[in-house]
């Protein structure tokens, strides 16, 4: 499954590499985080990493295959 996550603001380039697994793309006020969660316990993960770092997920949804 791939995911995208909008994260608040520009994030950066040290806080991105705790997330090795996804890509990123600065957007405007954004940072956009996708690529390929494995599983649920994966997506969670993700989600707890964001939340630990201080960064806030506005949007988080799951791509077309």
């Amino acid at each position: 499954m791939r995911y995208e996550f909008r994260v608040t603001g520009d994030v950066s380039r040290l806080l991105s590499e705790a997330f090795p697994e996804l890509e990123t793309e600065p957007v405007t006020r954004q940072t956009l985080f996708f690529g390929t969660v494995t599983d649920e316990a994966h997506l969670y993960g993700l989600l707890a990493r964001f939340q630990d770092l201080g960064l806030r997920v506005e949007e988080m949804r799951r791509l077309p295959e």
